[in-house]
């Protein structure tokens, strides 16, 4: 299911991430989008995000966004979030993180919407 306003990208990566669904949550970046899987670190393309996300999914990561502010102009919006996650490490240990976020999310020729720049771990 693709986003068909800007803001969808996040609720849709809450539900994908939340079902461990990678490949669904793939398909919500462009093919050279660059994502932070953590701070300090980035990952650009399809490949290298599929492998930054995999350990994500594979701990059984829920999460949890909300969305505080989009901004558009044409064809390329800026989201801003506030989001939560959860998951069972090695040994039962509870891990658990917060965060503010910000994505640049294109604007596709078919009219949806998709990231091009995912950074989790905004300043702000």
């Amino acid at each position: 299911m693709p986003a068909k306003q800007p803001e969808e990208c996040d609720a849709l990566f809450e539900k994908y991430v939340n079902a461990g669904d990678l490949e669904s949550l793939l398909a919500l970046y462009e093919p050279d989008a660059t994502l932070v899987p953590a701070p300090g670190q980035v990952a650009t393309g399809t490949e290298v995000i599929r492998a930054a996300l995999k350990p994500m999914l594979d701990a059984g990561m829920q999460v949890e966004l909300n969305v505080t502010q989009t901004l558009v102009a044409g064809d390329i919006a800026v989201t801003y979030n506030e989001w939560t996650g959860a998951a069972k490490m090695p040994g039962g240990v509870e891990l658990t993180m917060a965060g503010k976020a910000m994505e640049v999310c294109h604007r596709q020729p078919d009219g949806t919407w998709r990231f091009a720049i995912d950074d989790p771990y905004a300043r702000g």
